[in-house]
């Protein structure tokens, strides 16, 4: 046998036994390897925990703060209270802020989606006060929002002092845990997944309009994630000397979306590379699962005292559910749940019940039914006419 071919052979066996005894990265808790202080992994559609380690130790967030801020903002556009083409005019304090920022100076005016692309892309501090100012009237209102909405979302290890994680301390009450990071980037992605044009953009540009004329400015994206992992849909890094290296890393595949969060990470590939892992780990864990909802609704539904005896019905969503580790879809019931003694007038899109799903017996979901049409009381005359109507066809039929 030739040298050439020699060489193929052995290449060819090293490859074939490699692929014998690889193991995918991450598919068991105890191929995860994590050095960061805390972490946590998490399911966005049910939330639950696929991963922890510390997860509710009170951390320094740095810049992982500005979800939150993100949170508020996109809130506040949701409920048009502002619009992206809304300006806003940066102030002095705003201006003086340090640490990562575009350089805003007093008096610029800038839109609002630019704000959100400099918060997402670059972190910049400057543009997070000037957005927390001009949503709330002042930074100090807008941080109790933030402290607000983190008690909304169950986040039991966080206070806020700032909207932007600059100069923190746990001493000073701004902090956070890694399972509330999580579960503050679950609300934002799943809520405003808008979020993900901004949050996986690389690079961009603003300009900068002041006295002294027109400036480019360069944006360039301080998550890594999103140039090399397949599916990530953001979020948000943070870093300061005191909190080390921070990471909220969220990402979908074939309908499934996780949250990954890395805090205290002792340098800043490591908290990549660990997000990655995590990541990796969960969709490995993770099956979707879906069933339509039209195939378990009754085909009529009676209804009294109506001009028509039977309603039709619709639901708004199908059922849909993320099957982790060894569940089996064979595991999943589901219920109809009907209001009692349906009654006319019924509006077409009132609730009229609910489809309950359970997995070995444990509910896991209700998905609202509707009337998908208005039925209106019957009146003396629809009696009348119903029951000359009977008449006529007895007296036909006899």
């Amino acid at each position: 046998m030739s040298a050439k071919k020699n060489l193929l052979f052995i290449m060819s066996l090293t490859l074939f036994i490699s692929n014998i005894i690889y193991i995918p990265r991450a598919t068991a808790k105890a191929a995860l390897s994590i050095d960061s202080k805390t972490a946590v992994l998490i399911e966005n559609n049910s939330g639950r925990i696929l991963y922890e380690k510390n997860k509710d130790k009170e951390m320094i967030p740095a810049s992982i703060t500005k979800i939150m801020t993100l949170n508020l903002i996109f809130d506040a556009l949701s409920s048009k209270k502002i619009k992206l083409t809304d300006e806003v005019t940066t102030s002095e304090y705003a201006a003086s802020m340090g640490g990562s920022q575009v350089f805003l100076e007093p008096g610029e005016a800038q839109n609002v989606e630019t704000m959100i692309k400099c918060i997402s892309i670059a972190s910049a501090n400057d543009a997070a006060v000037s957005m927390a100012e001009f949503v709330a009237g002042s930074e100090t209102e807008f941080v109790k929002l933030m402290n607000q909405k983190a008690q909304k979302l169950g986040m039991k290890h966080t206070h806020f002092k700032n909207c932007n994680g600059l100069d923190d301390s746990i001493s000073s009450g701004h902090y956070s845990s890694a399972y509330d990071v999580a579960l503050m980037s679950r609300e934002l992605i799943t809520k405003h997944p808008e979020i993900s044009k901004y949050s996986t953009t690389w690079m961009d540009k603003i300009t900068h309009k002041t006295k002294k004329g027109e400036k480019e400015f360069g944006l360039t994206n301080t998550n890594k994630l999103i140039r090399t992992y397949t599916g990530i849909t953001g979020l948000k890094t943070g870093s300061t000397s005191k909190a080390k290296y921070c990471l909220s890393a969220t990402a979908s595949r074939n309908g499934i979306s996780l949250t990954a969060v890395v805090m205290a990470s002792p340098d800043p590939k490591k908290r990549f590379n660990e997000a990655a892992s995590l990541l990796d780990y969960g969709f490995s864990l993770c099956r979707n699962y879906s069933e339509k909802t039209s195939k378990v609704l009754p085909s009529k539904i009676k209804i009294a005292g109506g001009r028509k005896k039977y309603l039709s019905s619709c639901t708004k969503s199908n059922f849909k559910y993320i099957l982790i580790k060894n569940e089996s879809s064979e595991k999943i019931s589901r219920k109809v749940y009907l209001k009692k003694n349906l009654t006319a007038p019924v509006k077409k899109g009132e609730n009229i019940g609910k489809i309950t799903y359970f997995l070995n017996d444990t509910k896991i979901d209700d998905i609202p039914i509707y009337a998908s049409e208005s039925v209106n009381r019957a009146t003396y005359l629809d009696y009348i006419l119903k029951s000359f109507k009977k008449l006529v066809f007895s007296t036909y039929a006899a």
